[in-house]
């Protein structure tokens, strides 16, 4: 199986049914990807295909075949630091370290929109779980990365 992760070309030989998130973590060796739940309803396995947010436990490995994945190590290949990046030092303070799903979701919404809503903020991290419960500072911290850029 062929896929593009992070940029480079990729041959993958595991079974077509392994769950992307093992094949970054295990035969990649990408690690920032995390595991949470296995069910795909904690969002913390966050990775992008083709720019769209997926949770990468649950999605077979040859579904990507072909495709664009980005994860983490990925997010920001120049240098520069992304406004996802920029939206983990705002909450950082506050939360320590925001998990790398909820980094990769609100990567995936400022990439589409801009300068979101609240309501828009609130909708696209849905079904995103912060074990902390600090759900307002990380919108507050989307709506900062959204305003400074």
């Amino acid at each position: 199986m062929l896929s593009t992760v992070n940029g480079q070309r990729k041959e993958i030989g595991v079974d077509g049914n392994t769950p992307l998130l093992w094949v970054l973590r295990e035969h990649l060796k990408m690690t920032g990807t995390k595991f949470g739940c296995g069910i795909a309803s904690c969002g913390a396995c966050t990775v992008h295909i083709d720019g769209q947010a997926v949770r990468s436990c649950a999605m077979p490995v040859s579904l990507v075949e072909g495709k664009a994945v980005t994860t983490i190590e990925g997010l920001s290949p120049d240098g520069k630091p992304s406004a996802a990046e920029s939206l983990d030092r705002r909450a950082g303070a506050a939360m320590r370290l925001l998990p790398i799903g909820q980094i990769m979701q609100a990567a995936e919404l400022l990439t589409h929109n801009k300068n979101p809503s609240r309501a828009e903020i609130v909708a696209h991290m849905d079904g995103n779980i912060c074990r902390c419960g600090t759900y307002l500072k990380i919108i507050s911290a989307i709506q900062r990365a959204a305003r400074e850029g």
